[in-house]
């Protein structure tokens, strides 16, 4: 079979160079939009390592996780990978986040759930969560904003996911306890 535009050589010819043109100006576009990116997201606090910055601006909240009803460990290190600390961090899994950045930042609950799934190797999976059954609680007060809570220092969060394959009927039946 012989390729459209490839039959002819003065046809052939034109046709790789308009397909090599083509190329050159995606793969500029590509870096281009790359450099873009990194340029704009330079003081993003949730993208860049605070190691060699000055960050006065430091917050800490205590966090509990409940996934299905049950209580699920916060793991140490969230933030913190390969040298590189960012804003939104933990030191031990004792449910404490730290927050550092330059000058007063709006971080919110949803914040430090990225930074878990994006640095830390076991993330957070909340793509299988049910937002609809998702509750927050901030102080023991349940927030309205949901993973949008903003995070303020020496609060209490309690936050309460159920996954969108969790069996509800196991909570209401009355069959023996399975073994």
């Amino acid at each position: 079979m012989i390729w459209p535009g490839m039959g002819d050589p003065a046809k052939r010819k034109q046709t790789l160079r308009f397909l090599a043109i083509t190329a050159g100006i995606a793969i500029a576009v590509g870096v281009g939009s790359m450099s873009v990116q990194q340029w704009l997201n330079m003081d993003n606090p949730l993208k860049v390592c605070i190691n060699d910055r000055n960050t006065p601006y430091k917050i800490s909240a205590i966090l509990e996780l409940y996934v299905d009803g049950q209580k699920a460990e916060i793991p140490a290190n969230i933030g913190i990978k390969d040298g590189c600390k960012h804003s939104l961090y933990t030191l031990s899994n004792d449910g404490v986040i730290y927050a550092e950045w330059e000058k007063e930042f709006p971080f919110e609950l949803g914040h430090f759930l990225w930074t878990w799934t994006t640095y830390h190797k076991d993330g957070f999976p909340m793509r299988d969560m049910n937002e609809s059954k998702t509750r927050i609680l901030v102080n023991d007060v349940q927030s309205p904003q949901g993973i949008s809570v903003p995070f303020v220092d020496g609060y209490h969060y309690r936050a309460e996911f159920t996954t969108k394959a969790y069996d509800e009927s196991k909570d209401t039946d009355f069959l023996p306890p399975e073994n």
